[in-house]
C-alpha cells in the first residue's frame, strides 16, 4: 500500500502520522509518480504548527511541495511523458508520500546524471532564488548582501547571484564560512557590529539586499547600508514588508507572486537541473530521513540552523 505524512491538527511535530493511503489512478492530465526523495522546507513546518496561517483542518492534511521519482502511470490526454520518466515535481502541496498523482503541468524532467535527492532540493529553494534576484535586478557590478547565506535559498542565491555577475557577501555562523567561500561569497558573522563588517567586505558599498534569515538585525543592516530600500527584499517576514518599506515574495506576503514572478520561479527548475547535471550547479543535502521520520526531519528543520537541504526518502 502507498503511504504518507498527514496530520489532523496543529501542533508539534508529534501531528505527523505515517499512514496508509488509498491507492490512486492518474485522471485525465495526470501521472503516477513514484516517489524517490521528497524536499523538506522551512514552510512545512510553519503550517503544521500554525505558525503561517492556513484554513481550518476538516480532513486529514498532507505537506511537502518538492519531490521527485519515477511515472508509473499516465492518464488520458497526457503528452510528451511516459511510464518510466525520471520527474521532478513542483508547485504541489501534498509530497510527503510515496506515490503521488499529480498534473502532468507540475514535472521537470530529471536529467539522468542528477541524483534523486537533489533533484528533490531544488524546486522552491532555487525558484525562489532566482526569482527574487530577477525581480532585485541583481546584475553585473552588483554588490548583494545576502542574510542567511547557509542555507538552501541562501546557497541557491550566491551561486545564481555570481553567475550574473555580482559579488555576493553573505551572512552565517562562523562554521558555514568555509562553505560560503566554496560557492563564491565573502563570508561575514552575524551579530552586533554587522554593518560593521559588511563595509569592511564592501568598501565601494552594498547595491541590494536579501533577507532570507528573518531577523531584525537583517532588515536594519540592510536598510542602513542599501540607499534604494527597493533593492532590500524578504522572503522570510513577507507579512511586514509595507511596514518595513521593502519588497517582499511569499514568506507570508499579503500580495500573491505575479504570473512574471510564477514564470521565473517555473523557469529556474530546469535550468537548474541542467546545470547541476552538469556538475555547475551545488545543491547540499544537509540530512536525510526515512519518510516515516518526517516528525524528526521537522525538528531539525525548527532550528533555524540548517546548511542546505532536508530531504525524505520513501
Amino acid at each position: 500500500m502507498p503511504h504518507a505524512i498527514e496530520y489532523d491538527r496543529l501542533g508539534g511535530p508529534e501531528v505527523l502520522e505515517y499512514r496508509e493511503i488509498p491507492y490512486e489512478l492518474p485522471g485525465p492530465g495526470e501521472v503516477l509518480v513514484e516517489v524517490r526523495a521528497v524536499g523538506v522546507n522551512p514552510i512545512d513546518w510553519k503550517l503544521r504548527s500554525g505558525a503561517r496561517p492556513s484554513k481550518p483542518i476538516t480532513t486529514p492534511r498532507r505537506l511537502g511541495s518538492d519531490a521527485a521519482g519515477v511515472i508509473v502511470d499516465v492518464g488520458e490526454g497526457v503528452d510528451g511523458w511516459a511510464v518510466g520518466d525520471e520527474v521532478i515535481v513542483a508547485r504541489i502541496s501534498n509530497a510527503y508520500a510515496t506515490e503521488l498523482v499529480v498534473d502532468a503541468s507540475k514535472l521537470t524532467a530529471k536529467p539522468a546524471e542528477l541524483g534523486w535527492e537533489a533533484a528533490a532540493a531544488i524546486p522552491v529553494p532555487v525558484s525562489t532564488a532566482y526569482q527574487v534576484l530577477a525581480s532585485l535586478e541583481v546584475g553585473d557590478g552588483d554588490a548583494l548582501l545576502l542574510h542567511g547565506g547557509s542555507g538552501a535559498v541562501g546557497q541557491a542565491a550566491i551561486q545564481l547571484a555570481r553567475r550574473r555577475g555580482a559579488t555576493v557577501i553573505a551572512t552565517a555562523s562562523e562554521a558555514n564560512h568555509d562553505r560560503l567561500r566554496e560557492l563564491g561569497a565573502i563570508p561575514v558573522a552575524y551579530g552586533p557590529g554587522l554593518a560593521d563588517r559588511v563595509r569592511a567586505a564592501a568598501p565601494e558599498g552594498v547595491d541590494v539586499a536579501l533577507d532570507a534569515a528573518g531577523t531584525d538585525e537583517a532588515i536594519e543592516v540592510s536598510k542602513e547600508l542599501v540607499a534604494d530600500h527597493h533593492r532590500i527584499g524578504t522572503i522570510v517576514l513577507g507579512w511586514r514588508a509595507a511596514e518595513l518599506g521593502i519588497r517582499a515574495w511569499s514568506g507570508g506576503s499579503p500580495v500573491p507572486l505575479t504570473p512574471e514572478e510564477s514564470a521565473l520561479r517555473a523557469e529556474a527548475i530546469p535550468l537548474a537541473a541542467r546545470l547541476a547535471a552538469r556538475g555547475e550547479f551545488e545543491l547540499e543535502i544537509a540530512h536525510r530521513y526515512p519518510l516515516a521520520e518526517a516528525a524528526e526531519a521537522h525538528r531539525q528543520s525548527e532550528t533555524g540552523h540548517v546548511r542546505g537541504k532536508i530531504v525524505l526518502l520513501p
